[in-house]
C-alpha cells in the first residue's frame, strides 16, 4: 500500500476541512504529515519534517505539525517557538493523549481531527484571526515514504 492511500479520499477531505475550519479563527498554521516508518526518535523526525515543510517561515512562528509514522505506530505533535512560548508545558502531551485514544481504536481520521481542533483552539486563544491574515502554508496532508 502506498502511504498516500492510508486515508481514503473522503478521510483526507475531512482532515483538510478540519484544518481549514481551525485556521478560520487564527493566524496560526496547522499541517499533517504521514509516512510509513520512523527510524529515529519521533520528535527528532517531526522536527526534520517541520523544517522540510518550511513551517518555521511563518510570520508569527505559530505553526503546528502533527506527524504520524503509521507502520511504527509513532506520532508527535510539535509547535514552533511562537506557540510554544504561550501554551502550558504539558499542552502537547495532553493533545497527544486525546489523539492516542482514537488511534488505539484505529480511528485515525477522528484522532487527527481531534488534535487539529485542540491545536486550533489554542492558536485562536493566542493568535486570533486578523483581517489581513494570509494562509501561509498549504492545508493539504503531506506524505512521506
Amino acid at each position: 500500500m502506498k502511504i498516500s492511500d492510508f486515508l481514503t479520499k473522503q478521510q483526507k477531505e475531512e482532515v483538510v476541512r478540519a484544518i481549514e475550519i481551525a485556521e478560520t479563527e487564527t493566524s496560526g498554521e496547522i499541517r499533517v504529515h504521514i509516512e510509513s516508518t520512523c527510524k529515529k526518535d519521533v520528535l527528532d523526525r517531526a522536527v526534520e519534517i517541520f523544517a522540510n515543510l518550511k513551517m518555521h517561515k511563518t510570520a508569527l512562528r505559530n505553526g503546528i505539525l502533527i506527524y504520524l509514522a503509521i507502520n511504527d505506530k509513532k506520532f508527535a505533535i510539535i509547535g514552533d517557538v511562537g506557540i510554544n512560548s504561550k501554551v502550558p508545558d504539558n499542552f502537547w502531551d495532553s493533545v497527544k493523549d486525546d489523539m492516542a485514544r482514537h488511534f488505539k481504536e484505529n480511528r485515525f481520521t477522528e484522532g487527527l481531527i481531534c488534535g487539529i481542533g485542540l491545536a486550533g483552539e489554542k492558536l485562536k486563544t493566542y493568535f486570533p484571526f486578523q483581517s489581513d491574515d494570509v494562509n501561509e502554508l498549504p492545508n493539504e496532508i503531506s506524505f512521506g515514504k
